[in-house]
């Protein structure tokens, strides 16, 4: 059965409503050279959501350069949509300008279009176009495997419903309200879950505390054997298959477990530097990363499927065992004496932005606990640790829930599915 088919609303291809529509510029004519600390906004494809503009991702260039590309301006209350997309950011999803965005201009796979808004508002085009009807149209259009793209020429043709000109403004309000109250339970998810991490830091905190009080502390230095980063070759970006090398990423550590999944394959023509690989018990330390929060995330090496390489990213910390423990160092090294310790040697090292240099990790100051405290600790640290393991997921699965949630109401309101005069209450 054709999904259109039971759809009360007459479908167009958009470009019968479109006054005018532009695209970013195209290659050299906008780098990040370009970019300036203040003047024109520069809207990017992190700025547009489905149905709403996502403020937090700023770029601007000079306002000279602006009035040179001025063909490509964004102007307050311009439908804005995006031609390159993702599993989690669909191509075609789209948004509108909002009124504080200043002088502004769109980026490449970023779109601006102005329609005819006596037949077609913005506000209904974009929560349209967001839609999952619309998403999985654009889907048998696009190109591209692991990020979809179309151009001026396919967004043109994308089919749309359209309704009444004031059922759709009784559409887009009741989405607006609706999708509202949505996304501030994702946002209370999402802030109980950074409460959950900062739960397990300040209990590791105490337990660092208490075990220096009773034992004294020792730096890193004196409880490591040796100290090395890795390699990165230019790697393939698919999973290792049979008897193959990779190559793990820095965020194999991001989440303080160990994930072997994380890595790409190394080339079959290319000789493995067997330094590097990984052995179970290997204590990883993230070394560079472009989020200063994740420099100095720790896991240790608790399981492999397959043969893999150290990056040049993370370092390698081989712990005497006749010292320390390998997973008790890791913990400590989340405790928030440790956390303020690396944070300032990353502000504090000179040219060396988002970058841990070695001194800074082997000054880390851990408590001085014999070894079969070392052991009890690291029981008490895994079971709390799993068991705030086990509220996130389910955080995440509320806000997965959430999510699917909001994306079925848009669809269903847009395409005539609910009688959005009569559901108020849809989205409670």
């Amino acid at each position: 059965m054709n999904p259109s088919s039971s759809i009360p609303f007459q479908l167009f291809p958009i470009r019968r409503f479109i006054l005018e529509i532009a695209d970013g510029p195209f290659g050299s004519a906008l780098t990040s050279s370009h970019y300036s600390d203040s003047g024109a906004r520069v809207v990017r494809l992190g700025n547009i959501g489905a149905g709403h503009f996502k403020d937090s991702d700023s770029a601007y260039i000079p306002h000279e350069y602006f009035r040179e590309l001025q063909r490509h301006e964004i102007k307050t209350g311009d439908l804005l949509i995006a031609g390159l997309g993702d599993e989690r950011n669909p191509v075609g999803r789209a948004c509108i300008a909002p009124t504080n965005l200043g002088p502004a201009i769109v980026k490449a796979d970023c779109f601006r279009a102005r329609l005819d808004q006596s037949r077609m508002t913005h506000r209904f085009a974009a929560w349209a176009l967001s839609s999952s009807f619309i998403t999985d149209q654009v889907a048998t259009l696009s190109r591209g495997s692991t990020r979809t793209r179309i151009n001026l020429d396919i967004a043109r043709h994308i089919q749309i419903p359209v309704p009444d000109i004031e059922e759709q403004r009784r559409i887009a309000d009741f989405l607006d309200a609706a999708t509202s109250r949505l996304d501030r339970l994702a946002r209370r998810r999402v802030y109980q879950a950074a409460l959950l991490s900062a739960y397990h830091r300040s209990w590791l905190s105490e337990e660092w505390e208490s075990l220096v009080k009773e034992f004294g502390k020792a730096r890193l230095r004196h409880l490591v054997t040796s100290l090395e980063q890795g390699w990165s070759p230019q790697c393939e970006e698919r999973v290792v298959e049979d008897d193959g090398w990779g190559v793990v990423k820095a965020g194999c550590v991001n989440t303080g477990v160990f994930d072997p999944n994380q890595h790409k394959a190394l080339p079959a023509n290319m000789e493995p530097r067997r330094e590097y690989k990984l052995e179970v018990g290997d204590l990883l330390v993230s070394r560079a990363s472009g989020s200063p929060d994740l420099i100095g995330s720790t896991a240790v090496v608790d399981q492999l499927t397959g043969k893999l390489l150290l990056c040049d990213k993370i370092y390698r910390l081989k712990v005497d065992k006749t010292k320390a423990l390998p997973w008790f160092v890791a913990f400590m090294l989340r405790s928030q004496a440790a956390r303020e310790h690396i944070k300032r040697g990353i502000s504090g090292a000179e040219g060396m932005a988002n970058n841990l240099p070695t001194s800074i990790v082997k000054d880390c100051q851990i408590p001085n606990a014999p070894l079969r405290k070392q052991d009890h600790v690291v029981r008490k640290a895994t079971e709390h640790r799993d068991s705030i393991e086990k509220t996130r997921s389910a955080l995440q699965e509320a806000s997965r829930l959430i999510s699917e949630r909001r994306q079925a109401l848009i669809t269903a309101a847009v395409t005539g599915q609910i009688d959005v005069s009569t559901a108020s209450g849809q989205a409670e």
